[in-house]
């Protein structure tokens, strides 16, 4: 962004909470008895403070004074006590391995937050507030002083303002208190580090922002307005089951940070519990295939099946490219990944369900009941040979282009060819063999 940008959005900013300081004594003047000279004389010296006060340069240099008094941060501390008084901490880097792991290092542009003295919040909006995809701490952190240079009379008041101003991201006698998380770290024998781990509310900021859209924006609405109407739509449908919603700072959210009150204290926390594991309670002995549209595997793979269908419309009329079919092979190897779970139960039932009376498939009976082997010779026979598995292969494929079918999608060969050769399908299968094999012999 060029510096002039910047500059008039300082001065604009200024210009604003001037304005309000004069709207509010307007009012109060309105309130008051128009005859009552000494009221209208202080009335009209209070209009002069404001206009001395809200002078540019003389704003950014009390302004710059009053920046000692907050910090901005990434990591507040009084998020794990309100009451303490230690210090909080800002990081801007990147780790190299921030796709892997979710932390703030793996946001792209975390949110900023402001601590300390609230009466001094104005100072951190004006430092926060991006303008054409900059900001004045942004500036400052990269040494850019230049929006500020054009409103100061001198080199030595720029330079009183940037020293204030870069207070905010530094804090010159870090600590901890009695009050904050404190681990000790062993790093030898007898020797230790000391970690206090610090709450991030950038983190919090970008999963409150991301839970909050998928619930009231307005694009959430539509397609949730779509769901209920049973009607198609392009984006996709988000829900966050089993949410729980932490209060910080109770009735004064605004002691915690500028960012807690901005969230009016609220911070969500996704669950973190393990899959409660259901076996299934009988074999498929009834059904000719486990593929049924409402058998078990079905109804597992139901969710992720929705999703590659609303991923496939919404790339209809766009050009096959390596980005669409990475996203298709991925929605393909979640559904491989739920078949297989499932087969894995089926597989470790009584060894024989399938014998003497079951409607199954002869190809599914070899695949699901291996351990028949041990006492049908017959049935061994037939396993070894191997066809049943491009026949199963078949059946996947056949099942997964029925459930993508719809009015405005229509799958045929090339497809079932795709999703019966997929290369995790004959993976799992192969590994599924291998390890089935020492045990049925």
């Amino acid at each position: 962004m060029d510096d002039a940008g910047l500059t008039s959005f300082i001065v604009a900013y200024i210009g604003k909470r001037k304005q309000l300081k004069l709207e509010a004594l307007d009012k109060e003047a309105g309130r008051q008895d128009s005859a009552d000279a000494s009221e209208a004389q202080r009335l009209a010296q209070a209009r002069q403070d404001i206009e001395a006060r809200y002078q540019v340069a003389s704003w950014l240099t009390d302004a710059a004074s009053r920046a000692g008094q907050i910090r901005l941060v990434t990591h507040a501390l009084k998020f794990t006590h309100s009451d303490a008084r230690g210090s909080s901490v800002f990081s801007s880097s990147r780790a190299e391995n921030a796709a892997e792991y979710l932390s703030t290092a793996s946001l792209p542009h975390p949110a900023i937050d402001a601590v300390g003295n609230a009466a001094a919040l104005d100072v951190a909006r004006l430092l926060q507030t991006e303008h054409q995809g900059d900001s004045l701490v942004a500036a400052l952190q990269r040494d850019d002083y230049s929006s500020l240079a054009p409103l100061a009379d001198n080199e030595s008041q720029l330079a009183h303002w940037v020293a204030g101003f870069k207070q905010v991201l530094t804090d010159e006698n870090p600590s901890s208190h009695k009050l904050a998380k404190q681990i000790y770290f062993p790093i030898a024998k007898d020797q230790y580090h000391l970690l206090s781990p610090l709450y991030s509310s950038s983190l919090a900021q970008a999963l409150y922002q991301r839970i909050n859209a998928s619930r009231f924006s307005e694009e959430a609405k539509a397609v949730r307005e779509a769901r209920k109407n049973n009607h198609w739509h392009d984006d996709v449908y988000t829900v966050y089951p089993h949410l729980a919603v932490q209060n910080m700072g109770g009735t004064k959210p605004q002691n915690i940070s500028f960012l807690n009150n901005a969230r009016v204290g609220k911070s969500f926390l996704l669950p973190c519990a393990p899959p409660a594991w259901k076996s299934i309670a009988k074999p498929p002995q009834t059904h000719q295939s486990i593929f049924s549209d409402h058998l078990e595997f079905s109804y597992l793979a139901r969710p992720a099946v929705r999703q590659m269908q609303q991923f496939l419309l919404s790339v209809k009329h766009v050009a096959n490219n390596a980005d669409i079919r990475n996203q298709r092979l991925a929605y393909t190897d979640e559904i491989i990944d739920i078949l297989f779970n499932y087969v894995s139960v089926i597989q470790n039932m009584t060894a024989g369900w399938s014998s003497p009376s079951c409607a199954l498939k002869p190809a599914q009976q070899l695949w699901l009941d291996p351990y028949r082997s041990q006492t049908d010779e017959a049935f061994k026979f037939a396993r070894e040979g191997g066809d049943w598995k491009k026949e199963v292969a078949r059946d996947f494929g056949f099942w997964l282009n029925r459930q993508l079918d719809s009015d405005q999608l229509t799958f045929g060969a090339v497809e079932l060819r795709e999703w019966a050769t997929a290369e995790l399908f004959r993976r799992r299968m192969r590994e599924f063999e291998q390890g089935l094999a020492e045990e049925v012999k």
